[in-house]
């Protein structure tokens, strides 16, 4: 029985796609964007853009009007207590340096800071540099056989020293929800600071971070339907006051003289220069799209794809999936077959799928693989994309054997 996306129309660049001979199936490294978001960009730049916080001009008041209602729409995405606790950054990666570096006075030598044998490069290498910095040690948790990370290693390893746990809300790679909950009791336990990476998580479901109990917790707006070049990060009250400022420029000055100057608190005073501004109007409508539709019937859709996706690879011989993937994706190689050769057949018969280390070059590299190629799944996906998929895999495998 088909399976068809009742939003698909709702995304203009699909069917733009197909159109192209293109399968579009790497959602988890970019979404294509709703026409939601396609008109609020064209409203903002054809209607007037202008700078936010510095001008008195009715352009300039727009903008920011505008500029500062989505952050709201991010807190109450969240369920954060206040805007005040948005930081808008250039992506989820310039977040992540964010903290490594606002949060650097807080650490001495011989601290410890945890992350996961899973996380991705935008997750590793911040604290990574930080530790060697500051004379760190940095505590890789080690995973269980079904690609979680491994509860009681980390009962173990998250102790006294530990200063910050910082690990991903669901992997990239291997496609499963990581136990949160728990790993952050540890790190609390300890008084140590949390940070999540929901940069994959935030597209599936709603997340309450005041539930969830986290220090901080950073997403993209990219992968959340939404525009490119925007992050956001989302931080406690009292986590944010534990941040040293970490850039230096417009806007997020409070006073100045050529000898010394004050800055401003949080969020202003983390968002030196000119912001994203249209991003952030853009993804405000996005989350205005998102908030409209039937989150169970999503859910239900989302998860009905993903369950076809795996069984087809299943099925099919030499076919190595990578973990137990609950949601979204899945990562595989072909037993004998290099997955740059693989990638490179779908790829010519117009099936867009990720190949490589997928910025997890660690986790590859643990796993005794150089790359795999992972297949994840949008809001806007059927089942004629799976069977276009597949129906392209066996002609590859044929090929390649």
């Amino acid at each position: 029985m088909p399976l068809i996306s009742p939003w698909r129309a709702d995304f203009p660049a699909i069917d733009a796609l197909l159109r192209q001979g293109q399968t579009y199936l790497d959602s988890a490294a970019t979404t294509q964007k709703p026409q939601a978001l396609l008109d609020a960009l064209t409203r903002y730049y054809a209607t007037g853009a202008a700078n936010v916080h510095r001008a008195q001009h009715l352009p300039g008041a727009h903008a920011t009007q505008a500029f500062e209602a989505s952050r709201q729409k991010i807190a109450h995405w969240l369920n954060a207590d206040a805007g005040g606790q948005i930081i808008f950054t250039h992506g989820a990666t310039s977040a992540l340096n964010l903290l490594a570096y606002g949060l650097e006075p807080r650490f001495a030598a011989g601290d410890e800071i945890a992350i996961s044998a899973l996380e991705h490069h935008a997750n590793l290498l911040p604290w990574q540099q930080l530790a060697q910095r500051r004379g760190l040690k940095l505590v890789v948790l080690p995973l269980d056989g079904h690609g979680l990370i491994d509860l009681d290693a980390a009962a173990t390893l998250i102790g006294p020293r530990t200063r910050l746990l910082a690990v991903s809300q669901f992997s990239n790679v291997l496609g499963a929800w990581q136990p949160l909950q728990r790993l952050l009791a540890l790190a609390r336990g300890q008084g140590a600071l949390t940070v999540v990476d929901g940069a994959q998580g935030v597209v599936h479901g709603r997340h309450d971070v005041q539930a969830l109990g986290c220090d901080f917790y950073v997403f993209s707006s990219h992968k959340l339907y939404g525009p490119e070049g925007l992050g956001i990060l989302y931080a406690r009250n009292w986590a944010l006051e534990q941040l040293a400022h970490w850039q230096f420029g417009g806007e997020m000055v409070l006073d100045a003289d050529y000898h010394q100057a004050q800055f401003r608190a949080a969020p202003l005073g983390f968002e030196a220069g000119t912001p994203p501004i249209a991003s952030v109007i853009g993804l405000g409508a996005t989350l205005d799209y998102l908030d409209s539709l039937d989150n169970q019937a999503l859910a239900e859709h989302e998860a009905r794809l993903h369950k076809r996706l795996l069984e087809g690879l299943q099925q099919r011989e030499r076919i190595r999936i990578l973990g137990a993937p609950e949601l979204a994706l899945v990562s595989f190689v072909a037993e004998g077959i290099h997955s740059a050769d693989l990638a490179h057949l779908l790829t010519e018969q117009g099936i867009a799928v990720r190949a490589g280390h997928h910025c997890a070059m660690p986790l590859l590299k643990s796993l005794g693989l150089s790359g795999a190629i992972r297949v994840s799944l949008g809001l806007y996906n059927d089942s004629d994309d799976l069977l276009r998929f597949f129906a392209a895999l066996d002609q590859a495998l044929e090929l390649l054997a």
